[in-house]
Formats: C-alpha cells, structure tokens, sequence
C-alpha cells in the first residue's frame, strides 16, 4: 500500500509537472493564427515583364489563374523589369523582401547578363547572394535558368546553362533547368518568337508556365 501511494504521488507530480509546458504548447499554437497564405514573389527581366504582349497573357498572369483553379490562396507580386540583369535584381530585392515578405521567391534573371556579355563569376555571385537573401528572410526559392543560342559558342552556353545549375545544387534551391523548353528548342522556334526573335510571342507563355508550375507546386505543399 505505501509503495502504491508513492507511485501515485509521484505520477501526480510528473503530470503537475507535463501540464504547464501543454498548456504553454497549446497556447502558443493558438497564438500562431491561421497559416499564412502564400505570398509569390516573381524577380524576372522582360521575359516575366510581358514585354510586347497584351495585358494579361504572360506566364506570370497565367500563373495567377492557375493558382486560383487549383483553389490555392496565393498573392503573387510581380516586380519584373524588362531589360533588368542580375546585378539590378540583387539592388532591388531587399527592399521587395520587406514591403511584401513573400513565402516563395521566383528569380528568373541572367539572360540579359548573356546578351550584354556580363562576365559568367558575377552572374553567378548575384544568383547566390539573392537565392540566400530571399531564404534568410523566410522564403523558399525557385531558380529559373536560361540557356543561350548556339551561336554564342558551345564553350559559352555551357558555362552560362551551368551557372544556374551551381548555384541551385550549392544554396539547396529549387531549380527549372530552362525556362525556355519547348520554346526555344523547337523544330521552329522563330514561330513562337516575336519579331525581335528574343521575346516569345503570348501563344509561347502556357508552355512557359508549364515549364515553372511543376516546381512551384511543390513549394506550394
């Protein structure tokens, strides 16, 4: 019998013990709040920019649509700039970070540091201080590569295709190996391209998406 009693006292004194930290536990949870909506963060150049496209056709648009068909509560902020390379997104996204504390941080950015000539260590140093800026600050990162033409040399374009590659695999990030797939490297591409032969036309930007939603999704979980 005594030795009954004090194992139940010192039950009662473990549980009396367990009950504030549940009670602190359960608190703290109902503190939390709800779980935040998703917050989509797009830092691209002319090809997110809907460049020479009507209003509302570019892959970013469409990927406001396909969040709301598959019912997913998401804002998506599109701070694209034609024309914008690696070194000007990196200028820009701190500020972007604060205002609008994304959950995802979509970087598609390099393909003007090619055509300008930008030299490949910089590129590369820009990718990864916005890829560990944007994860410092809470966000997942999807990392959207580009590839070059052919005639920029095979030397070239594979240097350019693996800088995207690098930094994905070094930051542990997301990656869409190339954004234009499908695109680009179609029977004829030119079709799908506007006249400058740079921008595609608003009939390439679902097969775009497609390109970026799978890899977005996940993140989305």
């Amino acid at each position: 019998m005594r030795r009954h009693f004090i194992l139940s006292q010192a039950t009662a004194l473990w549980v009396g013990l367990c009950a504030p930290a549940a009670q602190a536990q359960t608190a703290k949870k109902k503190d939390a709040g709800p779980p935040r909506n998703a917050v989509i963060l797009v830092l691209g150049d002319s090809l997110s920019a809907e460049y020479g496209l009507p209003r509302g056709t570019g892959w970013v648009a469409l990927l406001e649509q396909r969040l709301a068909q598959e019912k997913t509560p998401a804002t998506v902020v599109n701070a694209s700039i034609s024309g914008e390379t690696t070194s000007g997104g990196r200028a820009r996204l701190a500020a972007l970070l604060r205002q609008h504390q994304p959950t995802q941080v979509v970087i598609e950015l390099g393909g003007n540091d090619a055509l300008r000539g930008l030299p490949l260590p910089n590129t590369e140093e820009n990718l990864r201080w916005m890829v560990r800026a944007a994860q410092e600050a809470g966000a997942q990162v999807l990392l959207v590569g580009m590839q070059v033409p052919p005639n920029y040399g095979a030397d070239y374009a594979r240097q350019f295709a693996g800088v995207f590659d690098t930094v994905a695999r070094a930051q542990k990030t997301a990656l869409v190996p190339f954004f234009l797939k499908g695109v680009a490297d179609g029977p004829d591409p030119t079709r799908l391209f506007q006249a400058d032969r740079i921008h595609p036309r608003a009939e390439a930007h679902p097969q775009m998406l497609a390109n970026v939603w799978p890899e977005l999704k996940k993140l989305l979980r």
